[in-house]
């Protein structure tokens, strides 16, 4: 498709998002430089509204926003606002806030939004990726090595994980 990818994740690796030809940037630049934006973080409190009125008003008037995260990660009523008056393009949502939309929810109103019942990844090929996914962790961290994906990254340095990685790794590491 010669697109360019950037993306911003604060506990990214950033040399695996080179090997992928990613290009690591902050959220500035993120919402200003996105032809398509897709938020697919976990929820929790440093995520809420990640995607502020703040971030949308920097975006493209021609750029798209696409959620499959969850619903409160996205300023839902500025996103709203933003479609309504074509600040951008449009956005395509598998996630809402609140969960599920109230029928009469303007956003389910607009010609520029395309939605879905929060069902985007209930696919073979989706459920068999977990389960790989969660494999590979389980062999990692029973080599006491540190899994791919890790999200609470605050743990690696903690003496307990530490002195429990070293077990493994003298247990079973190769």
């Amino acid at each position: 498709f010669d697109m360019k990818f950037i993306a911003h994740d604060p506990y990214a690796d950033a040399a695996v998002a080179e090997e992928f030809g990613v290009r690591m940037v902050d959220k500035e630049t993120l919402a200003k430089e996105s032809d398509v934006l897709a938020v697919n973080c976990p929820y929790n409190d440093d995520t809420y509204q990640i995607v502020s009125a703040g971030f949308i008003a920097q975006m493209k008037p021609t750029a798209y926003l696409i959620n499959t995260s969850r619903g409160p990660t996205v300023d839902q009523k500025a996103l709203t606002k933003a479609l309504q008056e074509d600040a951008i393009a449009g956005a395509g949502l598998d996630v809402f806030d609140p969960e599920p939309p109230e029928a009469d929810d303007p956003i389910l109103k607009l010609d520029n939004v395309i939605v879905t019942p929060h069902g985007l990844c209930w696919t073979a090929e989706c459920f068999a990726g977990i389960g790989a996914a969660d494999i590979a962790a389980v062999f990692a961290t029973m080599e006491g090595t540190e899994p791919r994906g890790l999200v609470n990254r605050g743990i690696v340095d903690n003496a307990d994980w530490q002195a429990k990685m070293t077990a493994y790794k003298a247990q079973f590491g190769t």
